[in-house]
């Protein structure tokens, strides 16, 4: 399977890394100084929304949630930034693992994955989900059809070929077979062709 893009909607892009100094920044956030924080929340903010809007649409409701987890997981966590990269790249790091976490823990609480997989059938020139993806004009489409999928499917495509986990790793962090995330993301690969053969989208 092809690799995709982490933008590949175009969705959540990350801003420039500030031409402010990482290290000096983190220094004073902790030592308390209250300005500094609200440069670190002003700094990453946005870049932050983005990027778990993108990941889950279209459950917005969540994502005020997920980004302060992420800010207080950040500021836990920020003695231990070493300014070897961008601070920014070492917060979007986080919001990586954060929202990995989100797609274990939504998937494990859904119905078991281990069930047959349905066939569909379906029009030969409807494309597979990672070519909608990399096809600029279809990318519009490929995101309704994404966001009106059940979320067991929806999650378990953003995870594999978005934030492009192979289906080993996701087995490991679910505590499934290899076999069984297969069959879950082949189910719903079909959903998605199904759906977009017919134009079904939210």
């Amino acid at each position: 399977m092809q690799q995709l893009s982490q933008q590949a909607f175009g969705w959540g892009e990350e801003p420039d890394p500030s031409t402010g100094n990482d290290s000096l920044l983190v220094a004073a956030v902790l030592s308390n100084d209250r300005k500094a924080t609200a440069e670190f929340v002003m700094r990453f903010a946005d870049g932050l929304y983005g990027y778990v809007s993108s990941r889950l649409a279209p459950r917005y409701d969540e994502v005020d949630d997920l980004v302060q987890e992420i800010f207080l997981a950040a500021w836990k966590n920020l003695r231990r930034y070493q300014g070897t990269a961008p601070l920014q790249a070492w917060v979007m790091g986080i919001a990586r693992h954060k929202i990995e976490d989100y797609y274990r823990a939504r998937l494990k609480a859904m119905e078991s994955i281990e069930g047959s997989l349905d066939d569909h059938q379906v029009s030969g020139d409807v494309p597979e989900f990672h070519q909608a993806l990399e096809q600029n004009e279809m990318k519009a489409k490929a995101r309704g059809v994404l966001a009106s999928l059940p979320e067991t499917y929806r999650l378990a495509l953003i995870w594999r070929y978005w934030e492009q986990a192979p289906a080993r790793e996701m087995a490991l962090k679910m505590g499934k077979t290899e076999k069984a995330i297969e069959r879950l993301l082949a189910r719903a690969r079909a959903e998605f062709r199904e759906r977009w053969s017919h134009g079904q989208s939210a």
